[in-house]
């Protein structure tokens, strides 16, 4: 098993890749966290780790909110007395988000408090803990839109996720000696109801579609292998890292220095 022995803490852990990377890292033997603010959601990715022979708790938290992460992770600590995995991964893709003239900042200010704040609130309460426990893996759900730009504008929801990527590899330089790793998993487009809740239409998901080389959404099992390996020790030296897991959008579009 890949994470065997591990104790993995992962927010957004009540529906898309949050719940799909729970329900591996415990088939790989960690003993999962799962955190959210959906209660009912939270509670269904444990019952199904469990109902699958894993092991986990539930954390109720608000990433935007300095107490409630400090609260999961000293949970993860008493409960299971180390933490060795954080993934990041809760985020929020608001309705309203569009161009900078049209966004609210009510919208934005929301949005880059979930997305990106909720990120530094993670790594600042959690960093400690990994450190207590000898080291550990940092993953932060970016996105490809920290690389190039969307075709269909939500400017609040790039800008935050282009902060993680920046937040991401300073961290790694930072730590990189005291064996903490920080690596930004960048996602394509994706099958989930995040997603398809926005793209409310069949002309909105053609023109995301179209851009994507391998012609198909991902989807968040797919996200979760890739999160998997940079949770095990498979990625000992590897860290600052964009890790694209997008299709090949990114390749087909970004042009390198």
């Amino acid at each position: 098993m890949r994470l065997e022995g591990k104790v993995s803490l992962i927010t957004g852990g009540g529906s898309g890749i949050g719940r799909e990377s729970a329900l591996l890292f415990a088939n790989e033997g960690a003993r999962v966290v799962v955190v959210d603010i959906d209660d009912r959601a939270g509670e269904d990715t444990v019952t199904m780790v469990r109902e699958a022979g894993g092991e986990a708790v539930y954390v109720h938290a608000d990433v935007s909110r300095a107490n409630d992460c400090e609260n999961m992770v000293r949970t993860a600590e008493e409960r299971y007395e180390k933490l060795n995995v954080l993934f990041n991964n809760a985020g929020i893709l608001h309705e309203n988000d569009s161009d900078a003239e049209s966004t609210e900042e009510q919208v934005w200010d929301f949005t880059m408090a979930v997305n990106l704040k909720g990120v530094f609130f993670g790594c600042k309460y959690g960093i400690p803990a990994l450190r207590r426990a000898g080291g550990g893996s940092v993953i932060n759900t970016a996105s490809f839109v920290a690389l190039m730009g969307a075709a269909t504008p939500q400017i609040a929801y790039t800008a935050s996720k282009g902060g993680v990527l920046a937040l991401t590899r300073e961290l790694a330089v930072v730590h990189a000696r005291e064996n903490i790793r920080f690596n930004a998993l960048c996602p394509g487009p994706l099958r989930t109801e995040l997603l398809m809740k926005f793209l409310d239409t069949e002309e909105k998901r053609q023109r995301r579609l179209v851009h994507i080389p391998m012609g198909r959404f991902g989807e968040a099992s797919e996200m979760a292998r890739a999160a998997l390996y940079l949770a095990s020790d498979e990625s000992s030296f590897v860290t600052g890292t964009e890790f694209k897991a997008d299709g090949g959008i990114t390749a087909a579009y970004v042009t390198p220095l």
